[in-house]
């Protein structure tokens, strides 16, 4: 039975939210503040934890940071919950560290089917390992084990997201993704189009491929259609490994 901790210091919704995750067949564990809530992280290794950011005494951003950079917790799946709603306060939950983000008031059928997609992408086994699909092209090697790229003959760490993010993309190497193709294959639901959510993520990975992320070469936006990757292979790799050493 899948855990999950939920750290919210609003009793009513972590009331209403703890029912309905047992009725749904989850083993839930409660925290009401952000010391506790890491604490417990911690402790249970739970297979997910639902994040308020409004938390007494360390906030929601704060805690999800702590949970990242500790090895015992860097790799548990966040689903952050709050009622902040702004773009900034989103880009701010992605930056932390979170895989998925919902603003109170939210519909308990979508915040189970959130759930049910963040445990089926981090069941510990990439997606890309369930499949005989392209692992490899050019300079561009996927470890689905370990999460990490070999990019250019260099390891790359990368979150469970941004394995994801980049494993779409290669399936479709040198052709553009839409947005809705993306948040479909890589966040397991079909929300509404919410390019923010994509582009903190494209902007992460940039930032561990791109030799200058503010002008991309390989992860490039097709503006008004979605992202494409596009990698050299043959003679262009030893040209661009030459580039990347320099």
């Amino acid at each position: 039975m899948p855990r999950i901790l939920v750290i919210d210091d609003d009793p009513a919704i972590t009331e209403l939210v703890s029912v309905n995750l047992e009725m749904a067949g989850y083993d839930v564990s409660q925290a009401k503040d952000g010391i506790k809530g890491q604490a417990l992280a911690v402790q249970l290794q739970p297979d997910l934890i639902l994040l308020d950011l409004m938390l007494p005494k360390v906030d929601g951003f704060t805690v999800c940071q702590r949970l990242r950079r500790d090895e015992r917790t860097s790799d548990i799946p966040v689903l952050m919950l709050t009622a902040l709603d702004q773009t900034q306060d989103k880009v701010g939950g992605f930056n932390a560290g979170a895989d998925d983000y919902m603003t109170k008031p939210f519909e308990l059928e979508e915040m189970l089917a959130r759930v049910r997609a963040l445990l089926r992408r981090t069941d510990r086994i990439p997606q890309a390992a369930k499949h005989s699909e392209i692992l490899n092209y050019g300079p561009l090697t996927l470890i689905p084990e370990r999460f990490e790229a070999i990019w250019f003959e260099k390891t790359v760490k990368l979150t469970h997201l941004e394995f994801e993010l980049l494993h779409c993309l290669l399936q479709r190497h040198g052709q553009t993704v839409s947005p809705s193709e993306i948040l479909k294959e890589v966040w397991g639901y079909d929300p509404d189009d919410d390019i923010e959510t994509i582009r903190v993520h494209i902007r992460h990975l940039r930032t561990k491929l791109e030799p200058d992320p503010r002008h991309p070469k390989y992860i490039k936006t097709v503006y008004g259609a979605g992202y494409c990757l596009e990698l050299p292979n043959g003679e262009q790799m030893a040209d661009e490994r030459d580039s990347q050493a320099e």
